[in-house]
């Protein structure tokens, strides 16, 4: 439930909604908005009658939420979630980010090399893998902290936002200690101790759809975020698992328009993990955005023939260059843009002598 104060309506007005929502059991949570507050009743399970606090001084009107999803849902919050980084990247306010990188962090030459390459191509958040969780147990597992200390140091020479995955509650302490975004990936999308930890975690959260996951099923994994008292929650659409073998997943763009009718939360999507194919990536990318997906999570690496992991998905820079033209010219024809570039720390240097 929503209760809807009016325009004019005093703090003495809100906080009596607020201990008459506590009397009755619930939670109670203020959302201030541009023109008016709301306050979101949080703990039922059913629908609250409402008839104890619809007549109290200042309310406007009450609105039942009808998704099992309360926080997540646009019927609590109208307005798009936009989620800012340190280095001025915003997702979800109307312009297309990327987040471009290898699958995993391999060497210090290899992704502080890259990271130089994306950023001069216009992607703004550098992605890379330091903890991999694998199918086979005898495949490259990633370097661990020392692959987020070498993220950490690309992100200090070109400016460009982190974002890795945390597989368990021991290695998010450390991906949150070193990354701008805390990825939860598709396997781990129902982990819910996981989330509540990430929800707690202080850094906003990348929630990647399960493989076999329905968008009801991602949103609720995205309300143990928030519930949790982390409202910088980015959704991710990865692909499904479907029963043609000519692609790894099954690239459901249809989520995007959904997701954005139902959630205020900004959704990107991933095309090279839902191909798993290098020649598809590009095409899919440029669907995506013409879906109107918040941004892009696109695989990257200097010699994809050598790559530790995902190499066959892994687009080459020169590949990477011209997407990022192509999807320029999509953004603009749809009313968007792409994310400002980011200015050279060089340049940035020579601007302030």
């Amino acid at each position: 439930m929503l209760v809807v104060m009016r325009h004019d309506a005093t703090p003495e007005e809100i906080e009596g909604v607020m201990r008459t929502i506590r009397e009755m059991g619930y939670e109670a949570q203020a959302t201030p908005g541009r023109q008016r507050t709301a306050i979101g009743l949080i703990g039922n399970d059913g629908k609250v009658n409402s008839d104890r606090v619809e007549s109290l001084p200042g309310v406007l009107e009450i609105i039942h939420v009808s998704q099992p999803y309360k926080q997540v849902s646009r019927e609590w919050r109208p307005e798009n979630t936009v989620v800012t980084l340190d280095n001025g990247t915003r997702i979800g306010a109307g312009e297309v980010c990327v987040m471009a990188g290898p699958c995993s962090v391999e060497s210090e030459a290899q992704i502080i090399g890259i990271a130089h390459r994306l950023r001069d191509a216009g992607a703004t958040i550098l992605r890379g893998g330091a903890f991999k969780p694998r199918t086979s147990p005898y495949s490259f597992q990633g370097m661990a902290e020392e692959g987020l200390k070498l993220l950490a140091k690309a992100r200090e020479e070109t400016g460009m936002a982190v974002v890795t995955e945390a597989i368990d509650n021991e290695s998010l302490d450390l991906v949150a200690k070193y990354a701008d975004i805390v990825q939860i990936g598709a396997r781990n999308m129902q982990n819910f101790s996981l989330l509540r930890r990430a929800g707690r975690a202080g850094k906003p959260v990348l929630l990647k759809r399960g493989m076999a996951a329905t968008v009801k099923d991602l949103l609720l994994s995205a309300e143990y975020l928030l519930a949790e008292g982390n409202p910088h929650v980015i959704l991710c659409e990865r692909g499904v698992r479907g029963f043609d073998t000519h692609t790894r997943n099954l690239l459901d763009l249809t989520a995007i328009p959904v997701v954005k009718s139902l959630s205020h939360l900004p959704i990107i999507a991933d095309p090279s993990h839902g191909t798993g194919l290098r020649a598809k990536v590009t095409p899919m990318a440029r669907a995506a955005v013409a879906a109107g997906a918040d941004g892009l999570m696109i695989e990257v690496h200097p010699d994809p023939d050598r790559a530790l992991s995902d190499g066959a998905q892994s687009l080459f820079p020169e590949q990477f260059g011209e997407l990022m033209e192509q999807i320029a010219v999509i953004a603009d024809a749809i009313g968007s843009r792409l994310v400002p570039p980011l200015v050279p720390r060089e340049a940035r240097a020579a601007g302030s002598a």
